[in-house]
């Protein structure tokens, strides 16, 4: 299983972005999938998850209303829609893949390379 992010990029604040995270390999949709980041000189935090059919979905209390993750299976491809972005929104997004709907990172197993997201004030 390999995991792509994408969608970075640098924007002020207030705007937003939509991040991406293909998935290749079977069983897409057996699989929740979590986003996570960290900014530089910080331990990774906890994002957004969505469980395996997007019914369910978990978003931090810090971006909730303001960023919204769902997937496509069809397509194998996780979003993460962000707007209203701070500049403590800075960071490297990695999105993750568990059999679990988890909010901790050591229940993910697979990790993409992550995706730089900048956010000038």
């Amino acid at each position: 299983v390999q995991l792509q992010a994408s969608g970075g990029g640098l924007v002020q604040a207030g705007d937003s972005l939509r991040l991406s995270c293909a998935a290749s390999g079977r069983s897409f949709s057996s699989y929740a999938i979590g986003w996570f980041r960290q900014a530089p000189e910080k331990e990774r935090e906890f994002v957004a998850a969505i469980g395996r059919s997007g019914t369910y979905t978990k978003h931090a209390d810090s971006v909730k209303g303001r960023f919204t993750i769902s997937r496509d299976n069809t397509k194998n491809t996780v979003y993460l829609q962000m707007s209203s972005l701070k500049p403590e929104d800075t960071a490297v997004y990695y999105c993750a893949m568990s059999g679990f709907l988890a909010i901790v990172a050591e229940r993910y197993d697979y990790w993409g390379q992550g995706t730089l997201v900048t956010v000038s004030s």
